[in-house]
């Protein structure tokens, strides 16, 4: 019975512990796609318009 109780215990405790993992995840991974379209339109990572003084020169 105890063993039952505990392995029991110790499923809730993975599962929710992997819910919060699965969230930081999808989160992540929604910043990514943020800064990979922010990059498609020419401004930085994080939405800001580039300065266009670090571009080359030819």
């Amino acid at each position: 019975m105890h063993k039952c109780l505990i392995l029991a215990v110790l499923a809730a405790v993975v599962s929710l512990s992997s819910c919060n993992t699965a969230i930081g995840l999808g989160r992540d991974m929604r910043q990514f796609g943020t800064g990979l379209e922010n990059k498609a339109h020419g401004r930085a990572w994080d939405g800001q318009e580039q300065s266009q003084d670090n571009l080359p020169s030819y």
